[in-house]
């Protein structure tokens, strides 16, 4: 299963993180941007391009001590099939490194029209008898709303191919609890219910260290809740946002992990991408500041798990 790929690298790196690579033209260096607009004008193809040797870098200097990115989806589709191609190929990039990369795209449908998306970014299209990787990513963040319906495609996908997904459970961002929170008539909430129903899609689709290729989105802003639901779903794999700039810290994400230090990845995206102002270095130092962080992050929260034991 992907997320036994995942283990073993987080185990080989003793590094339960990803970085985040969720980037905004504010945050790429002047001397990118201003090359590649020489290049390509002041356009969509401009701002990609840009996009791209930025992601580049941050590669080059992460691949050898974090073992994931996670590009979020929005934040290259803002900038047109330009963005696109930008996020497909910082995919192809990190997998070239050896990174397992985690498409953070949040898809949302049923039938076949999630047979799409399944296809699309975690499996091959048909094109005329030949079988090609659209996207190529190792695994993809899902919302589980629409129920099973929903998640059958891509359970399919998961075990046809090798990859992972990660379904919604409780987010990070402040207001959700106003649905997630909520009882069930079973008395239990909306979030622990998402939960259980995690544990039982990835009932056939468990991996050699005890977790499913179903994951789920477990916030490190709500660590007891974090807590729990480590305690209640012991075959899913956690990807924890919310660490850095949205206030979590070790000793929030701690509970994501079982006695070995496994059962979740952390993740960081603008607390490594714009470290550089955090560390008194100019932009140009951009990727030795994100390194930088990314060692700062591991070791803090080590400090708190112990080692990784596979």
């Amino acid at each position: 299963m992907a997320f036994d790929r995942l283990i073993e690298k987080i185990a080989e790196m003793q590094n339960p993180t990803v970085a985040g690579l969720d980037p905004k033209l504010d945050f790429v260096p002047a001397s990118i941007k201003e090359a590649c607009f020489a290049k390509y004008g002041k356009t969509l193809d401009g701002a990609a391009a840009a996009l791209f040797e930025f992601n580049k870098a941050l590669i080059d200097a992460l691949c050898d001590i974090v073992p994931a990115v996670k590009p979020q989806a929005a934040y290259y589709e803002m900038y047109g099939w330009q963005g696109v191609k930008a996020l497909c190929d910082t995919i192809a990039y990190a997998k070239s490194k050896g990174m397992f990369v985690i498409t953070d795209g949040k898809r949302n449908d049923i039938g076949t029209t999630m047979e799409a998306y399944a296809t699309a970014h975690l499996g091959v299209t048909e094109v005329a008898g030949e079988s090609i990787e659209a996207f190529g990513a190792d695994a993809l963040t899902v919302n589980g709303y629409l129920g099973t319906d929903g998640i059958k495609p891509l359970a399919g996908i998961c075990s046809e191919k090798d990859k992972g997904i990660f379904v919604l459970v409780k987010t990070s961002n402040p207001s959700s609890g106003e649905l997630q929170d909520m009882k069930l008539d079973t008395d239990e909430t909306v979030y622990e219910h998402m939960g259980r129903m995690c544990e039982g899609w990835g009932e056939e689709l468990c991996g050699k260290y005890g977790y499913s290729a179903v994951g789920a989105v477990v916030g490190a802003t709500y660590p007891e809740q974090l807590k729990e639901m480590r305690e209640k779903l012991p075959h899913t794999f956690f990807l924890v946002p919310g660490y850095g700039a949205q206030g979590g810290g070790a000793e929030d994400v701690k509970y994501a992990f079982d006695k070995n230090g496994l059962g979740a990845i952390i993740n960081s995206s603008r607390g490594i991408m714009c470290a550089w102002k955090k560390q008194s270095l100019t932009e140009e130092d951009f990727a030795k500041a994100a390194r930088n962080e990314a060692i700062r992050m591991r070791d803090e929260i080590l400090g708190t798990i112990g080692e990784i034991k596979v």
